[in-house]
């Protein structure tokens, strides 16, 4: 999968940046004890974050293609090569229908979920970064389908999660709820018992790893990161459960005590809509590049042939989309003022989120990620 690496790659690349880190205790998935913002702070130096790497390989994900008698194995090779700021998209590239447009986006149909009277989101407070008022993605876009790297946006960043002896990160999001302290990623990037030390830093980038602080994934009382994936996903793994390819965690306190939302702001989760949407902003963080990835253009629905993957999933073509971006959202009706929208998807499901870094999929938002939503919501507010 272009999204992610296998464990061996991974566990070379960390070897290259100055070895592997120490194998986690027996039991670390369900050991006991507390995961502050200090603590996940301590972990998770400005060094370790650098040297981390798109999450591994979901287990029984489908591989992309046969590897040709004689090719060097993928352990042996980087994921993808690094991304400039800006790709040129050629006469010739793919797209859904033929025609890349990015046209006024309309109201949608779809049931956006909303925070309760009161709690509305505000606008992030100003980052530590000499961030200008405003659009922060306006200037950063060639056109339509074109990717390009920006400074990111303070409702996006990485998430960061200890696998084995791997440190691994993809892409997540705030999303508005009730608690105000629920982030959104793919499933195949929090799937696993041995994941551990769980931690949400918004607007990551390597000049800045920390500019709104850093968030812990809480964890419930038999010591398991409070992360919310649908038993089907857990059950038939990335294949057959492509559709559900969606998690939420609940995130802690920063290290002012502040939580998440009331920091950053959050994206309104939109379920019940098309597939196809006129203008939608999709965001990651790609494995080489220092800083976040910005593109818009529309997006179409495309079900699969391949019957080890069954489903209908939004698709959306976007350069320089490789491996690290995988639970980046996709977002309607982005607000420049508010930097926030409706997050309708997230880079996924598909072949965890599509086998060439120009062309990237989500699950569909229907009622079983409401529901997932509204369970990590009533599990939020127990704990």
């Amino acid at each position: 999968m272009r999204r992610t690496l296998t464990m061996a790659a991974a566990a070379t690349a960390l070897a290259l940046l100055g070895g592997p880190l120490p194998v986690a205790e027996a039991g670390a998935a369900r050991a006991v004890g507390r995961w502050s913002v200090r603590e996940a702070q301590s972990f998770w130096t400005a060094e370790r974050m650098a040297s981390a790497t798109p999450a591994p390989l979901a287990p029984g994900a489908a591989p992309d293609t046969a590897v040709p008698s004689g090719a060097p194995s993928p352990d042996a090779v980087p994921d993808r090569v690094p991304v400039p700021d800006r790709v040129p998209v050629p006469d010739n590239a793919p797209s859904p229908d033929n025609a890349a447009t990015a046209v006024p986006d309309p109201s949608a149909a779809g049931t956006p979920v909303t925070a309760p009277a009161g709690s509305a989101t505000p606008v992030p407070e100003p980052s530590a970064e000499s961030d200008r008022a405003g659009d922060t993605i306006g200037a950063a876009l060639a056109g339509p389908g074109t990717g390009a790297n920006f400074d990111g946006i303070p409702v996006v960043g990485r998430m960061f999660v200890m696998k084995g002896a791997g440190a691994y990160f993809c892409t997540a999001s705030v999303v508005a709820s009730p608690g105000r302290n629920l982030v959104l990623s793919a499933a195949h990037c929090l799937l696993g018992s041995d994941t551990r030390k769980v931690a949400f830093v918004p607007r990551y980038t390597a000049k800045n790893p920390r500019p709104h602080g850093m968030f812990p994934v809480l964890r419930d009382a038999k010591g398991r990161s409070k992360v919310w994936i649908h038993p089907r996903y857990r059950s038939q793994g990335a294949n057959r459960a492509a559709t559900l390819d969606v998690a939420f965690a609940q995130v802690g306190p920063g290290p002012k005590g502040r939580r998440v939302q009331d920091v950053v702001g959050g994206n309104r989760l939109l379920t019940g809509g098309p597939y196809a949407h006129p203008r939608v902003t999709l965001i990651g963080h790609p494995s080489a590049a220092a800083r976040p990835r910005v593109c818009v253009n529309r997006t179409t629905k495309f079900t699969s042939k391949d019957a080890r993957i069954p489903g209908s999933f939004l698709r959306i073509v976007c350069t320089g989309y490789p491996g690290g971006t995988s639970g980046g959202p996709f977002l309607a009706r982005y607000d420049a003022k508010t930097r926030t929208g409706d997050v309708i998807g997230v880079i996924g499901g598909w072949k965890t989120g599509g086998d060439t870094p120009d062309v990237s999929y989500s699950s569909y938002f229907g009622k079983e990620v409401r529901a997932l939503f509204d369970t990590a919501v009533a599990g939020a507010r127990v704990g």
